[in-house]
């Protein structure tokens, strides 16, 4: 039975999790079960955090982070000591242990033990299960068939958990986590039971706007252009939210340099307009965004930063822009950062939105459905397409666009997430390779590309007087839902999928036939006045 039950030290004890035995036991010690973290985190609970390289534990609850340190049986909630009658964490070979009793304090599980072997059976599904008593005395063998070796005597009467039901044998598991297979005959009536568990989820709370959100990017690189403020909103319709490029990571250390102005707060809000400082990861290339995120010293101080810039400058939220994270590298460091940056905001009144690319693959681990659970709103960069060095082609195509929403819908409620769209557009540039740069095999290839492919990123005004001067003509694009132009000057190739008014509509109408929470654009500068007036169509603002 120890090798049915996968244990090989004395410590060793079987987890049998949802009707399956693990193949990683766990760890009994004292009367403790223990399971290793990344069990933890993968099967019952992935709010669990752990810093291997500080060694602690973390856990987020809606208000309040708890805490743990390794070899501890003392954590804190919040400011407040509390203790158990049990070390929390233990640390062995390498391998991180977390007491099961703890993670049921938070996690909607429940486990039994039994002994001889040792093995824990852990609850973590709830509903409906197919239960039968065992018809008479009778054997559970490993695997359907006569020769199979026998893992259990059954008695009459003794209540089973129907796993599956074939031909000739079922496949069973005993209240004491003993699974196999038994003959069809020797199964009772099959009655369906209800397993509940009176865990109470935690409930999260956030800051929501009664209005459609209406905002703008302010892209601001020196503290002297926060001056320009009231010029730059001059002739703009309906914005309720800036978010002026203020601050970024500056340092290993989680220091941020800061461009804010109070004058600038000021002014937007004497004209009802909310600022949401962004804070980026981007400015300054010597820093390892990694680094401060894996270290709960480091992350918990940035996140310190934050908030005792939003306080000096009043600021009604902060938008976080962290872009190109490495998943290996970053792991599960992002979303915890952005928890405990929520709980300080939420303490301090202050708006938190995240930026976020439109889902796919690669960025799963930015988990949006997590960060719904904490910041008040998600924000879709609906735009960089094709970008500087990609393929040539649309900024924002209503595709894209569309299906970045749907996504993100089945992670983030409508009411939380808030649309990013471009004012601005490519312009293409297919020039020619000249003949001493053209090698003969290359151009042989199929995928051979008899030109170099440049493109610039140009505002409205600017896209429109380029068409006029060059003569270009825009045609309606129904797959792109956009006007597309194309022309010629001195041997070069210009292509032009156009971000204007009729594209930008488009954009709208799936924010508005979703339901989300508003809009936003980047970036202010980019836009011609006339935009608003189709802009405010759409928010009411």
């Amino acid at each position: 039975m120890t090798e049915y039950y996968h244990l090989q030290a004395d410590d060793d004890i079987s987890l049998v999790v949802d009707h399956e035995v693990l193949e990683t036991p766990g760890k009994y010690i004292d009367g403790e079960v223990y399971v290793d973290y990344e069990t933890v985190h993968d099967r019952f609970n992935d709010r669990f955090y752990w810093d291997a390289n500080e060694n602690v534990l973390l856990y987020t609850l809606p208000d309040n982070l708890v805490t743990v340190a390794a070899g501890s049986n003392t954590y804190q909630v919040g400011k407040e000591n509390q203790s158990a009658d049990y070390t929390i964490v233990r640390n062995d070979s390498n391998t991180m242990y977390l007491a099961l009793d703890f993670v049921e304090q938070y996690t909607n599980i429940t486990h039994e033990v039994y002994e001889g072997p040792n093995r824990t059976v852990i609850n973590t599904v709830w509903g409906d299960v197919d239960t039968a008593p065992a018809k008479k005395a009778t054997q559970l063998r490993l695997k359907g068939g006569i020769k199979s070796p026998i893992v259990k005597d059954l008695e009459k009467g003794e209540t089973l958990t129907i796993l599956d039901a074939g031909d000739r044998w079922t496949k069973a598991m005993t209240e004491d986590g003993v699974i196999g297979y038994l003959k069809n005959k020797f199964v009772g009536k099959v009655t369906t039971e209800t397993l509940n568990n009176d865990f109470t989820e935690p409930e999260f709370t956030h800051i929501s706007k009664d209005f459609t959100i209406e905002m703008a990017w302010h892209q601001v690189t020196t503290k002297d252009a926060n001056s320009t403020i009231a010029t730059v909103l001059q002739n703009t319709k309906g914005i309720n939210v800036i978010a002026p490029t203020w601050f970024y990571l500056n340092d290993n250390n989680g220091n941020i340099a800061n461009l804010a102005s109070l004058d600038y707060v000021n002014y937007c809000h004497q004209n009802n307009i909310e600022v949401w400082g962004l804070v980026s990861n981007l400015e300054n290339k010597e820093v390892d965004t990694a680094a401060v995120l894996t270290h709960t010293s480091t992350r918990q101080y940035l996140v310190n930063q934050i908030i005792s810039a939003a306080i000096q400058y009043d600021l009604d939220g902060i938008n976080l822009d962290f872009e190109s994270l490495n998943s290996e590298a970053v792991g599960d460091s992002y979303i915890q950062f952005i928890r405990e940056l929520s709980l300080k905001c939420a303490n301090n009144g202050v708006v938190l939105s995240v930026d976020n690319y439109v889902p796919s693959a690669y960025t799963a681990f930015y988990d949006r459905e997590e960060q719904a659970n904490f910041a008040d709103y998600v924000v879709i960069m609906g735009y960089d397409e094709h970008y500087a060095g990609s393929d040539e082609g649309s900024v924002a195509s209503i595709g894209f666009v569309t299906n970045g929403v749907a996504d993100t819908l089945k992670e983030v409620p409508a009411d939380q997430i808030i649309l990013g769209c471009p004012f601005y557009t490519r312009i293409w540039a297919e020039t020619p390779k000249a003949d001493d740069e053209e090698d003969t095999t290359a151009a042989a290839a199929e995928d051979y590309v008899p030109y170099d492919l440049t493109s610039e990123a140009v505002g409205m005004d600017t896209v429109q007087k380029r068409l006029e001067l060059n003569g270009a003509t825009p045609t309606w694009s129904e797959e792109d839902g956009q006007n597309y132009a194309e022309y010629v000057n001195d041997g070069v190739t210009y292509k032009v999928w156009i971000e204007d008014a009729a594209s930008l509509e488009k954009k709208l109408e799936v924010m508005k036939s979703n339901k989300l929470a508003g809009i936003s654009f980047w970036k202010l500068g980019f836009e011609t006045d006339s935009i608003w007036d189709t802009i405010i169509k759409y928010t009411n603002n």
